[in-house]
């Protein structure tokens, strides 16, 4: 019999982010069983309020364009992202440690601003998934809409780990999401939280030495009683 909780903590765990994919596409028999089981996410009053858009093949390589083009214009989306810098203290050290994981993994030097650039563009080149993912909400649920959207996510990450599939949550996706409403005709109105690459990992890319650490439990939880 299946020991549930030890397969649950092993899927948990082989879960990161993959900054480098193989080419070959998931069927599409696949990849809609994936998110059926993605659907299965809870939300507030069952509200479900994620609207997906799935990108796959040449398509994608078609939109990959357009966001470069419109990263090096500066065409970012102005209402994404934040008002103010959330990575400040212990939560900016954070980010400056995956960054340099990353670097010393992929051999970006510190001063190299072509390499620092190029590794940059990667997210917007989707590390060379064949598919990537935009999630899209009307903006009205605000704050606990994007609760429900990141248990969703979260909820096909692990499904696309327990498949043997990699993918990586992407902010930066967001940032641009302007261009990805006009290519795809998605409504104007509907707020983009993020997006997601996916696909088979390339294990052979160095990307796969970058390991992030996590904070000590007792930093992030709190137990009472």
């Amino acid at each position: 019999m299946t020991d549930l909780p030890a397969a649950f903590e092993t899927i948990a765990k082989s879960r990161r982010s993959v900054r480098a994919f193989k080419p070959d596409p998931i069927p599409q028999e696949l990849l809609e069983h994936i998110f059926r089981i993605a659907g299965t996410a809870p939300s507030n009053c069952n509200a479900q309020p994620w609207i997906t858009h799935v990108v796959s093949g040449d398509r994608l390589r078609q939109i990959e364009e357009k966001l470069i083009a419109a990263v090096r214009a500066g065409d970012a989306d102005p209402d994404a992202g934040h008002r103010e810098d959330p990575y400040v203290g212990i939560y900016k050290e954070r980010r400056i440690g995956a960054a340099v994981a990353l670097f010393e993994a992929t051999g970006v030097g510190r001063h190299d601003k072509e390499a620092r650039e190029e590794s940059f563009l990667r997210n917007y080149r989707f590390f060379d998934a064949p598919h990537a993912a935009w999630f899209f909400m009307p903006p009205a649920f605000g704050l606990h809409g994007a609760a429900d959207i990141g248990m969703y996510a979260q909820t096909l990450m692990l499904a696309l780990a327990a498949n043997g599939m990699g993918s990586c949550a992407q902010g930066a996706l967001g940032h641009y999401s302007n261009v990805v409403k006009r290519e795809l005709g998605v409504d104007e109105g509907l707020a983009c939280t993020f997006g997601l690459s996916f696909g088979y990992p390339d294990e052979d890319h160095p990307s796969t030495k970058a390991i992030t650490d996590r904070a000590p439990l007792g930093d992030l939880v709190h137990f009472h009683g």
